[in-house]
């Protein structure tokens, strides 16, 4: 039986006057291309009650009330358990639409294997007066750093004004190990080019630089997903891209909404198929 969405109606982005009905549409419209990316992976939700523009909240713990085929895992945190959100089909989506979700963040591991890591997550973080063109040659410095360890990656625009340089390595390393392999990168791509990355979080100090969020490998630390709405003005999509195409795009926040949707509709194949099948080794360095 088909989920009832109620106040399918009500505009949740009011500048491209986007409704709930038309966001729950979006995601079953494109859920060819999502679930590989969301199904069986531990969830932190971006829930807007009040539309995009409004008070926004985070949820990572499950709840009867987001229906029927949200599933739960229980997790360990660091005083005690909780119930953890995942969904396996796109009713679930569904439900957590209904539930005012409009983002999805996924964890670096699937239910199956929580403790062991299956990508690793470079979040290229621009400070103010970089440049696109800069952005990307920093995404393809990393690609091709990454290539000399042995990794292949793929690429993602955020939605926002990051890029993320994405690596699948075989289950084995537990987040510890994938954490210290991605401070160590981190740090040699600073050591390379300390005039362009830093590798802390200081704001202070990230004047005129990009900060390679390497934090994002860190047990319970999502990143958003393919084909998620992002809860900002003009309702952009974080998109996989191939790094050819990269070349061709002209900002991070390139996809929004419809335009996501004629993507969905003309793709012939996932640009990121080839990493689902992946099966590269975390190297015992990164420099």
């Amino acid at each position: 039986m088909a989920m009832h969405l109620t106040s399918a109606e009500r505009v949740v982005y009011a500048e491209a006057g986007i409704t709930k009905g038309a966001i729950a549409d979006y995601y079953r419209a494109v859920s060819r291309w999502l679930l590989p990316e969301l199904a069986r992976r531990p969830l932190s939700l971006v829930r807007c009650p009040s539309g995009a523009s409004a008070q926004c909240f985070f949820q990572k713990h499950h709840a009867a009330s987001l229906g029927e085929h949200v599933q739960s895992i229980r997790l360990r945190e660091l005083d005690g358990e909780d119930d953890y959100l995942y969904v396996e089909d796109i009713e679930g989506v569904l439900e957590l639409v209904q539930m005012n979700t409009l983002e999805f963040h996924v964890w670096g591991s699937h239910v199956d294997s929580v403790e062991t890591p299956d990508r690793l997550v470079f979040d290229l973080d621009p400070a103010e007066g970089i440049t696109w063109k800069d952005l990307k040659a920093a995404a393809r410095q990393l690609r091709d750093r990454l290539a000399e360890l042995g990794l292949r990656s793929w690429v993602r625009l955020s939605g926002g004004k990051g890029v993320h340089v994405v690596v699948p390595i075989r289950p084995g390393p537990d987040w510890a190990q994938v954490k210290a392999f991605c401070e160590e990168f981190a740090d040699s791509m600073v050591a390379l080019a300390p005039d362009r990355y830093i590798a802390t979080a200081s704001r202070s100090a990230r004047e005129g630089l990009i900060f390679i969020d390497w934090l994002r490998n860190s047990r319970g630390a999502t990143s958003v997903s393919n084909w998620s709405l992002r809860a900002r003005p003009g309702a952009p999509v974080a998109m996989p891209l191939t790094w050819e195409e990269l070349g061709r795009v002209t900002r991070t926040a390139a996809f929004d909404m419809r335009r996501a949707l004629r993507r969905a509709r003309t793709l012939k194949r996932d640009p990121w198929h080839a990493m689902y099948r992946s099966r590269q080794q975390l190297p015992s360095r990164a420099s």
